[in-house]
């Protein structure tokens, strides 16, 4: 592994031509002769375990070494001949980024994974949950870059009748993405969801959607612990506690994680319109450019809504997302505005005490 592009021992962690011109460039900017390509598979406080060429190893990462912070799914430089042992040295740049809202309800956003390729929302199909949280999940796969899939999981637990009325519930909400119904009984369908994956693939749910049992039928071995559900609420406990990626079968990279109890959207830009794209076609047809679909003659949005075209819901579900939307982009302003004031008080300081 002289020249560090030699992907064949990483191909079963995603490795592909792209990688190896992304890490030429990086290996340019680093004149160090023992540096090794690294995938993260698991992040920890201070620290990362990778798997390279020549096996895994664990990496220390302090607070403020790497910019980026590595996150699960990143491709990182490893220097080998550090007297201090095997480090960090870098991070690649990323192809995607999968993040959420802080959940301390900053203006910053939780970085869920990186260098992903599809992301898979996996919603039960006896959730209690299903209609509407399926859009939030969808605009955070939409917005990463990445190609979203949603697996209606534990399908063998409905009839038919209710299936069928749940698949076309979901199916409403997902618009313009692939709805696959999976069955635990039924390898066929993990198939058929699994032909429509590639590269690497991150499952996302809330607690008991099914996602470590979806991960376990992929990867085709009992790998993920699987957790009951509540029957009183009808949802599970955290069964998976961390962020974890592994090679499956057949050439895909799995990353499986904890469910998101909450679900808070960053900044979204363009996705918005596309996991709400049913909408913002009509929308175009509204008799004014700045039709807020509530009350105005020639509104194409309720004039749909009316002939059922699309549910209220669906309006709703939008209108509340571009709250979110607009409360997550003033505070990110404030904060913004606050380190500029900060950074100013500094400069003056300086050069008062310089100058006095």
């Amino acid at each position: 592994m002289e020249n560090g592009t030699n992907p064949d021992p990483l191909a079963r962690l995603g490795w592909d031509d792209d990688w190896a011109r992304r890490w030429a460039t990086f290996r340019s900017g680093h004149p160090e002769e023992h540096l090794l390509p690294a995938r993260v598979v698991r992040v920890h406080r201070g620290a990362c375990d990778v798997e390279t060429p020549l096996g895994p190893q664990r990496v220390a990462t302090p607070a403020g070494h790497l910019v980026p912070d590595p996150t699960t799914g990143d491709w990182v430089g490893l220097l080998l001949d550090d007297p201090q042992g095997v480090r960090a040295v870098g991070v690649l740049p990323r192809r995607t980024v999968l993040a959420r809202a802080s959940v301390t309800g900053r203006s910053a956003e939780h970085r869920l994974a990186a260098n992903v390729d599809t992301v898979v929302v996996a919603i039960g199909a006896e959730s209690r949950t299903t209609v509407g949280r399926v859009e939030r999940f969808l605009a955070l796969a939409w917005n990463s870059g990445a190609t979203p899939v949603v697996a209606l999981t534990k399908c063998d637990l409905l009839p038919g009748d209710e299936l069928d009325e749940t698949l076309a519930r979901v199916r409403g909400d997902a618009v313009g993405v692939d709805v696959v119904p999976v069955r635990q009984d039924d390898p066929s369908t993990v198939e058929a969801l699994r032909d429509r994956l590639r590269g690497t693939v991150i499952l996302l749910g809330s607690s008991g959607a099914g996602k470590s049992t979806l991960a376990n039928l992929l990867l085709g071995e009992e790998r993920f612990a699987v957790g009951a559900v509540r029957s009183v609420d009808g949802k599970g406990r955290h069964t998976t506690v961390t962020r974890e990626l592994v090679p499956v079968p057949g050439g895909l990279v799995l990353v499986d994680t904890p469910g998101l109890r909450s679900l808070g959207v960053g900044e979204l830009g363009g996705a918005l319109g596309t996991t709400f794209a049913d909408v913002e076609d009509v929308a175009v047809d509204c008799r004014f450019s700045d039709c807020s679909h509530t009350s105005e003659p020639g509104c194409a949005v309720l004039a749909a809504i009316e002939s059922g075209v699309f549910d209220r819901r669906r309006l709703d579900s939008l209108r509340k997302l571009e709250r979110e939307q607009a409360w997550f982009a003033s505070r990110t302003d404030a904060r913004l505005a606050a380190d500029r004031r900060r950074e100013w008080k500094k400069l003056v300081k300086a050069n008062r005490n310089r100058y006095s």
